[in-house]
């Protein structure tokens, strides 16, 4: 039986909870493709997988509430798949026989959705994941790590500004500018010439500005609130486990008819459309990749301690 190394969440808790073990190297059905990972990246939504974190600073009984419906939908005790991971960048090594969009040694990326599982050396992919937009081409100009650090924050980032109309005359904020998630948002709503206000702290507004950001504002200043405008649009990149009083008043900084969306309100549903317009993005240089630090897969409870300390500016990568 052919083994391949993963990292295994034993339990819900602190980073140490992750191991990285050898287990089975899947093998895939006729209607499956099998992808050598090279690359996936430490999401904050994993964190929250990996220590059962509800969003929001909810009391009693909600909190509870919503973590029993977290172990009813994830697993009890632990993830049902303990292989944890959200975004993955590779080769594919093997194809079933109904598969008939990839070849073997076709370059990919994707998004695993609620299968997870890219903290692995290998993850098999279904033709009907393949067919709801989950994998597609990686760019051709582009690493396995700058490939998986486009995914998540791009397919987010589409997906909670799909509701919104954006063009030159729209005014935007983006709270949380410089992660993951901020650092795309602002990139595609630049696309539409949208003017940008982009929060971070201080320390991150050259990295805000490189990207497009035409206004920055930094969460500790103390003027922070009387710096705000109104805004067609504004986007929670950090989600309501943090809070301030900008983000606070940053809810009632909308025009008549704007909107605000966080990124903890509700599930992200994958388009068809959104990686080929990220590989498309990137190609033509439209885009490109923010990471932060890099780590290896044995040093993932590493990256996991970083990343849960809120700091990192765009992505944390895992090299596989």
């Amino acid at each position: 039986m052919a083994k391949m190394k993963a990292v295994i969440c034993t339990k819900y808790g602190a980073p140490e909870v992750l191991e990285l073990r050898e287990v089975k190297k899947p093998v895939p059905n006729n209607d499956e493709i099998l992808v050598k990972i090279h690359a996936t990246a430490v999401t904050a939504s994993d964190c929250v997988i990996r220590g059962l974190n509800v969003p929001g600073g909810h009391r009693f009984p909600i909190k509870q509430l919503m973590k029993l419906g977290m172990r009813l939908f994830i697993g009890f005790s632990k993830p049902r798949n303990p292989i944890i991971g959200l975004v993955f960048s590779g080769v594919i090594e093997a194809t079933g026989g109904d598969i008939e969009t990839f070849c073997n040694g076709d370059e990919v990326f994707g998004f695993t959705g609620i299968s997870r599982g890219a903290y692995a050396e290998y993850k098999s992919v279904t033709l009907k994941e393949i067919s709801t937009g989950e994998v597609f081409f990686k760019p051709k100009n582009a690493s396995h790590e700058e490939a998986v650090a486009i995914v998540y924050g791009g397919a987010l980032s589409m997906y909670f500004m799909s509701n919104t109309i954006l063009n030159k005359d729209s005014k935007i904020l983006i709270y949380g500018a410089s992660g993951a998630i901020g650092t795309m948002a602002i990139q595609l709503a630049k696309r539409y010439n949208a003017n940008v206000t982009a929060v971070c702290s201080s320390g991150n507004f050259d990295l805000v500005a490189s990207l497009g950001a035409d206004k920055m504002i930094d969460y500790k200043a103390v003027d922070a609130v009387s710096q705000l405008e109104e805004y067609d649009f504004i986007l929670d990149a950090v989600g309501k486990n943090k809070t301030s009083k900008l983000k606070i008043a940053s809810k009632e900084a909308l025009t008549k008819n704007g909107s605000y969306a966080s990124v903890d309100d509700g599930f992200l549903k994958i388009q068809n459309s959104y990686l080929p317009k990220l590989r498309a993005l990137f190609e033509m240089k439209g885009i490109r990749a923010v990471i932060d630090k890099t780590y290896a897969l044995e040093d993932i409870v590493d990256a996991h301690r970083y990343v849960e300390k809120g700091h990192k500016k765009g992505n944390v990568i895992v090299k596989i």
